[in-house]
């Protein structure tokens, strides 16, 4: 179908906030939602999808690096890459993401901004791939995390305040800052910080008086601290390690419950990419890989049992367990952390959309709201493997699948 008007029948919905049987018909008319009913529309071209089939919201991954192509070496394949060499592939990335149900994206590192260019592509050719919501290159102190991304920072305010106005006058959705250190990055460290606190709440409020949600990357339990007190929006990873390990603490925890943070937290892995990962590393690799799972385990109890706002996001990109359309593993991942099908379900529509500022616009099947849809076969309030029995997908009321 393409942007006109038509409706979908189906048999069963989940609406981003509740799950129903059918039958289902929802209305779209210009690549918005018109109407939903259980009642057959009359007058307008029908797609019937099927025995088994149930509608739900484009599913929303709130965190991912079109950048890199989940290979072997993704630092390696950014750095070498020419400008163009790196759009086809991020070009690529966005259509493996759509056409698993993915139809919107926060994209929380490139390399100068090429996610620009393709955010406006992908506006206009609604088949190549979801929406995307660029941050641009993190801002990172010189030689910290993902510098060669193109967004080291002195750590003075000027050059803070400098940096997010230049991401606001670029257009970025979003302002990501690495708080911490990261894996990806020789010489840096996860659990320390790369910002001081006051560093945080001069980017902080710099981007919210132009308008711009903060995302922190903080794996260290100092860096999640002093990420929350400067009123940041969401948090990543927020894997709360201390250089020994991951230790969420129960102040901290509190702490992040009442702020109303949201961590979009990294989940999801490819079982033949993670099978892949696993045989080509060291012994020194698969070391710190199995911490940083049991840290990420760890983080997650903690999460769930203190009421933590929680979104997915898969980080998509830097491995082969994380290619792009891994987000539906990763909705599996929190289910088995102890949230819910349903709760996870709405943890990756609604509440994401919420949190990348499309309250309303996505993550709902709901009139007024875009019709980004996905449809499989079963029932995934039931059983979530069913997000990878997917039937169609589509953006703004175009089948893209």
């Amino acid at each position: 179908m393409s942007g006109g008007a038509f409706a979908l029948v189906g048999e069963k919905l989940f609406d981003g906030n509740e799950f129903r049987e059918g039958p289902v018909s929802v209305v779209v008319r210009g690549g918005v939602i018109e109407e939903v009913g259980s009642t057959m529309p009359e007058g307008m071209p029908v797609v019937r999808l099927g025995q088994d089939s149930c509608l739900l919201p484009g599913l929303v991954d709130t965190h991912v690096h079109l950048a890199f192509d989940a290979g072997q070496d993704p630092v390696g394949s950014v750095r070498e890459a020419t400008d163009a060499e790196l759009y086809a592939s991020m070009r690529r990335a966005a259509f493996r993401a759509v056409q698993a149900g993915v139809t919107t994206v926060r994209d929380l590192g490139d390399r100068q901004y090429l996610s620009l260019d393709l955010r406006d592509e992908l506006a206009e050719d609604l088949l190549a791939g979801p929406e995307l919501l660029a941050a641009g290159p993190p801002i990172t102190t010189p030689g910290g995390h993902c510098f060669f991304l193109g967004g080291e920072t002195a750590a003075d305010p000027a050059a803070l305040v400098a940096a997010v106005r230049e991401r606001h006058a670029r257009g970025c959705a979003v302002v990501k800052i690495m708080a911490s250190g990261g894996a990806m990055t020789a010489g840096s460290l996860p659990h320390e910080s790369q910002f001081t606190r006051e560093h945080l709440r001069v980017v902080v409020d710099e981007a919210h008086r132009l308008g711009l949600p903060v995302a922190a990357h903080a794996h260290g339990v100092r860096a999640i601290e002093d990420a929350v007190s400067a009123g940041v929006d969401s948090i990543e990873h927020a894997t709360f390690l201390d250089g020994h390990g991951g230790a969420p603490q129960p102040g901290l925890l509190e702490a992040l419950a009442a702020s109303g943070v949201v961590v979009s937290a990294t989940l999801g892995f490819d079982p033949a990419g993670m099978a892949e990962m696993v045989r080509n590393n060291s012994p020194e690799q698969a070391e710190r890989l199995e911490a940083m799972k049991a840290a990420q385990a760890a983080a997650m109890r903690g999460l769930r049992q203190h009421g933590v706002r929680v979104t997915v996001g898969t980080d998509a990109g830097i491995a082969p367990h994380k290619p792009h359309d891994v987000l539906p593993h990763g909705l599996a991942e929190l289910a088995g952390y102890g949230w819910p099908a349903a709760e996870a379900l709405t943890a990756a529509t609604r509440d994401a959309a919420k949190l990348c500022g499309a309250a309303g616009r996505k993550g709902e099947v709901v009139a007024g709201a875009e019709a980004d849809l996905l449809v499989v076969r079963g029932n995934p309030v039931e059983d979530l493997g069913h997000l990878l029995d997917v039937r169609a997908v589509f953006r703004r009321g175009h089948r893209v699948r």
